[in-house]
């Protein structure tokens, strides 16, 4: 069984900063992309950002230039530093992987269970 667990989610002012960090653990054999995405009410999920195994991130285009995707393929984490932040940056924002599992053998998405990230206006 696989989980993704985020953290670093809170109330920040507008133009603050904000580390958020994701952990995946369970029978894993390798994560392909991983990436943020974020929610709020009565909205759909939007993508923030996307980062493969082995290259760069991919943002969107509201969050480039304040927000670095990263990750450490070795402790299984991805990380999202947001700087600059916006009141229109406040959503959950949920951490995603392409897992490949063993027993069986399997490659599907996961998503974690969200954190809250809260820039008053």
């Amino acid at each position: 069984q696989v989980q993704l667990v985020e953290s670093g989610g809170g109330l920040v002012q507008p133009g603050g900063s904000l580390r958020l960090s994701c952990a995946a653990s369970g029978s894993i054999v390798s994560i392909n992309t991983m990436g943020w995405y974020r929610q709020t009410p009565g909205t759909k999920r939007e993508l923030v950002a996307t980062i493969p195994s082995d290259g760069t991130g991919n943002y969107a285009d509201s969050v480039k230039g304040r927000f670095t995707i990263s990750r450490d393929n070795a402790r299984k984490m991805v990380y999202l530093q947001m700087n600059s932040l916006k009141p229109e940056d406040t959503a959950v924002y949920y951490c995603n992987g392409v897992v490949v599992t063993k027993n069986p053998f399997q490659v599907r998405d996961y998503w974690g269970q969200g954190t809250q990230v809260t820039v008053p206006s």
